[in-house]
């Protein structure tokens, strides 16, 4: 089964977290890991990676933390993944390891390396914008509520 490592997980999850609070400067890594229930630690090495790759941009300083490094619609969750997690392979032998004793007998590598350029292309298409939440908590949407009278009619 094909899953993403939690790592990964985190890293979206963060991106995702910047992208839904557009306003703020910067975000510290404790603001999202609280939020989240993630591991104070282990996200700043995630969001350190993703800043060294050029996903996120950071801070330092008593307000510092990070921020998107460009627009969220312009951040695919493959780039997340593959920032984290290396290449995205669903069998040793789609990745050009030669070590398979079956590989001069095998009849599903091909088929397999297409099932992994199809999830890579799924990835690819999925930017961290498409899986924001834009909504407001009274789930009305991003659209401005109307004003509430306070005097009776």
């Amino acid at each position: 089964m094909l899953r993403l490592t939690k790592k990964a997980d985190y890293g979206l999850m963060a991106l995702k977290y910047l992208a839904e609070h557009p306003d703020s400067v910067s975000v510290s890594a404790k603001d999202i890991a609280d939020t989240y229930g993630i591991p104070a630690q282990l996200l700043a090495k995630v969001l350190q990676r993703l800043t060294k790759v050029g996903l996120l941009r950071s801070h330092a300083g008593m307000n510092g933390g990070y921020e998107l490094s460009r627009e969220a619609r312009t951040i695919s969750a493959f780039e997340v993944i593959h920032a984290i997690d290396g290449p995205l392979f669903i069998t040793s032998c789609t990745k050009g390891s030669k070590s398979c004793d079956l590989e001069p007998n095998c009849t599903i590598k091909e088929p397999l390396a297409r099932v992994n350029d199809s999830i890579a292309g799924v990835l690819k298409s999925i930017s961290i914008h498409d899986m924001a939440d834009y909504e407001l908590p009274s789930g009305r949407g991003a659209e401005p509520h109307p004003l509430v009278s306070l005097t009776r009619t």
